[in-house]
């Protein structure tokens, strides 16, 4: 299909449209999003068009449809919002204005059209896409254009983004711009904790989310706020005094509250519970003080999720989608789920979000939280009663989010009966005895935190395994939560391993990964691994910005990562690297000196700004100081080059939202997995479980949270080099290529493919969405 369409060639135009129906008119990434979609659309053959300020540019055609070339995206990658503009349009809602519209099409001859927006402005170009045929009859009949014409372009092709901040649209998990809002979220909430510590106050911060409580639910979990409350799930009538009661109980011991409430709040009745509202109410109840804030979230600079996992991969799938397209195929929007890129019927999405809505309105609020899926499909549970105890500890180096894992794990262990054992230092403080029972409010404010709040070291445990088994029985541990890296993962099969001689590891063990290199087998990601990325990324934006206005300039950047590839590899096409050396991917001197002569050539097109990455591992010949010197002299009177070397500053400060609500949900769900095998080894007053099945590594692969014994992933895995056989991110990297402008191949196997949206009702045991 990638073959005919390059013989064949195409036309896109690239637009870029605000949702009706909601406050803002851009989204972060919206850029990098319009990038990917220019220089994929130019890599398959294709001319592409910039359609200026949405449907009215479209509608009043000129200037505002203009061709795109390669160099008209240069330098757009970092920036907010959108450059070619978004604006509402009422002409387009006429078939007046549509007519105006096609005709402005016809005469450039442009037939395909990839559209960013929310649920309006898909279901306007799904319109559009209907009607074309008769408004090409009505063009013909007018005299605007002739037979041949409208015979040409007879169809008009469609395939959609979701730009909403909101993330209120059914079918995908998170929509372009929704994780860069996190964000700005986070920030506000961790720049006013210090202020509401020092002083005892009661924070309310009022999030955007008038139909949608994705953004104030999420990031209640990833700041650890105290009470939220969103429009799917209005609160029972007396809420105000349970919240109070909840606010006073734990103000014995802590010193702020965080209350987040989105815009379109409602109790059961749909009246509007505003922050204002909300404020008095803590007020009164706390008698101190209470601040009310409204959180301002767009335009902000797009984080790496945002990038890197959405907006580029997205824009390169929908060229993809277009070039497949017959007459017959309906309009689809392009998204992901995990981290695969699907396909969806665009009006079955819009019906099902538009299902939400009717049934927010018919007070039916169980159904609304069901439809919108996986999204806002969290589940508050508590089984008390299984009085086991159960030890946690981080393995390896540390990783922004550990601390949210801890948290989490920790309370909902509480929460479930469990008594809560921290062993400090991991497997070093384990044998040492460094373990000690953690409650409730031991955790508190963790979320938030950087590092490794109970410590963590490499140490592995085979040399020590008989005073670990010692430690066990002195604290009558009965099952056993690790989280860490590769460490963790040789820990966890070196006490399955001991199993034969030491009765008390015969528990069950679960690992959660945790590492910024995302290197453990059994798992697409880790926590940490978003944190070291976007300060990987944060890092190249800011190096990049400081040659502005200077003669060109290369950088070489040297990324931690150990063997593992994944930090230079997606770092790089986040952050529009030309080049990204990595272990996995062997190279030569042939290689350097084709991406320096590359490099060479685009400079000389006007390109001011060069950035390359090395994985500090990639080659032991090829050093970050062999390849600097080698671009600064066969650069030399082209450009000049300087180098960086990131060091631990990727380990990221505070841990991204996407990582403080990934540890939390891991955690959680291997919680629930311990206490399910709790109570199935539980015989005779004791617990015995030495099954494979009964140590196992948690991960995400490809859509969902996977349970995986260890012992089956020896055979995945690379001991010598510590990371997996076989790595998902690889794919990517030719995709980096296209986007820098080198001519490769770009395989299509893995693109995505059309699926229907199912309304699937959840099972007891998947209660705890996965990401």
């Amino acid at each position: 299909m990638a073959g005919k369409a390059l013989r064949d060639s195409c036309t896109v135009a690239f637009q870029c449209f605000s949702n009706y129906m909601i406050k803002y008119k851009q989204t972060a990434r919206m850029n990098a999003a319009v990038r990917a979609v220019v220089r994929m659309g130019i890599y398959v053959g294709a001319k592409v068009y910039f359609v200026h300020e949405g449907y009215q540019g479209m509608v009043d055609g000129g200037d505002n449809i203009k061709e795109a070339t390669w160099e008209s995206v240069s330098s757009m990658l970092q920036m907010g919002g959108t450059v070619i503009g978004s604006a509402r349009c009422k002409d387009f809602r006429t078939r007046e204005g549509r007519l105006k519209a096609a005709h402005n099409l016809v005469q450039r001859g442009i037939t395909n059209l990839c559209v960013i927006g929310g649920d309006g402005s898909l279901t306007g170009a799904n319109l559009f896409r209907e009607e074309w045929s008769g408004l090409l009859a009505e063009l013909v009949q007018q005299g605007l254009i002739d037979e041949e014409a409208s015979q040409k372009y007879s169809a008009l092709h469609i395939v959609g983004m979701v730009g909403s901040i909101d993330n209120d649209f059914c079918g995908t998990d998170m929509t372009i711009g929704t994780d860069s809002a996190l964000h700005r979220i986070i920030e506000v909430v961790d720049a006013i904790m210090t202020t509401a510590q020092s002083h005892q106050r009661t924070f309310v911060l009022e999030v955007m989310g008038r139909h949608c409580g994705y953004l104030a639910l999420v990031s209640a979990l990833a700041c650890g706020a105290d009470w939220v409350l969103i429009p799917e799930m209005p609160p029972e009538d007396g809420w105000e005094e349970k919240m109070c009661q909840k606010l006073s109980t734990r103000s014995r011991g802590s010193r702020l509250n965080i209350i987040i409430v989105a815009e379109g709040a409602i109790d059961r009745h749909g009246k509007a519970i505003t922050s204002s509202i909300v404020k008095d109410v803590s007020t009164e109840c706390l008698k101190g003080e209470s601040k009310n804030l409204e959180c301002f979230i767009t335009g902000v600079t797009a984080m790496l999720f945002c990038v890197c996992s959405q907006a580029s991969r997205m824009g390169v799938e929908a060229v993809l989608a277009l070039l497949e397209t017959t007459a017959n195929t309906a309009a689809c929007v392009v998204s992901l789920c995990g981290n695969q890129s699907v396909r969806l019927p665009l009006m079955e999405c819009v019906q099902m979000t538009q299902e939400v809505q009717k049934a927010m309105d018919g007070k039916r609020f169980e159904e609304a939280v069901r439809l919108r899926g996986r999204c806002v499909s969290y589940a508050l549970f508590v089984t008390c009663g299984s009085n086991f105890n159960v030890a946690v500890l981080n393995v390896g180096a540390p990783a922004a989010g550990m601390n949210a894992a801890v948290r989490s794990a920790v309370r909902v262990g509480i929460s479930e009966g469990h008594k809560m054992f921290a062993v400090s230092d991991g497997f070093e403080g384990f044998y040492k005895g460094q373990i000690k029972e953690i409650k409730w409010a031991d955790v508190g404010g963790w979320t938030g935190q950087g590092g490794s709040l109970l410590g963590t070291k490499r140490t592995l445990p085979a040399k020590h395994i008989d005073k670990i088994a010692e430690q066990m029985r002195k604290y009558n541990i009965n099952a056993l939560l690790m989280i860490g890296g590769f460490e963790a993962f040789l820990g966890i099969m070196e006490l399955l391993a001991a199993r034969g001689t030491y009765e008390e590891l015969c528990v069950p063990m679960v690992m959660v990964p945790a590492t910024v290199s995302n290197n453990v087998p059994g798992s697409d990601l880790s926590i940490g691994a978003d944190t070291a990325l976007n300060a990987i990324t944060d890092t190249c934006d800011r190096i990049k910005q400081s040659a502005s206005g200077t003669k060109r300039r290369v950088f070489i950047i040297e990324t931690m990562g150990g063997y593992c590839g994944y930090l230079a590899s997606v770092g790089g096409l986040a952050a529009g690297a030309d080049a990204a050396y990595i272990f996995e991917e062997p190279f030569d001197i042939r290689d350097l000196q084709s991406n320096v002569e590359h490099l060479t050539e685009k400079m000389k097109t006007g390109i001011q700004r060069g950035l390359v990455l090395r994985n500090e591992n990639s080659n032991e010949n090829y050093t970050t100081d062999f390849i600097y010197q080698l671009y600064s002299e066969e650069g030399r009177g082209v450009f000049d080059c300087r180098k960086n070397v990131l060091g631990h500053m990727q380990q990221g400060g505070a841990p991204s939202p996407f990582d403080r609500n990934f540890g939390t949900k891991i955690a959680a769900k291997a919680m629930q997995w311990i206490t399910k095998k709790l109570n199935e080894s539980y015989r005779k007053g004791r617990v015995f479980a030495n099954t494979e099945d009964s140590a196992c590594l948690l991960g995400m692969r490809r859509r969902a949270m996977v349970f995986q014994p260890v012992v089956q992933l020896k055979d995945e895995t690379d001991f010598v080099h510590r990371i997996p056989k076989e790595q998902w991110w690889l794919k990517l990297r030719p995709l980096m290529k296209i986007l820098a402008k080198y001519k490769t191949s770009y395989d299509i196997s893995d693109s995505g493919q059309l699926e229907h949206v199912v309304l699937r009702r959840p099972k007891e045991s998947e209660a705890m969405a996965a990401i």
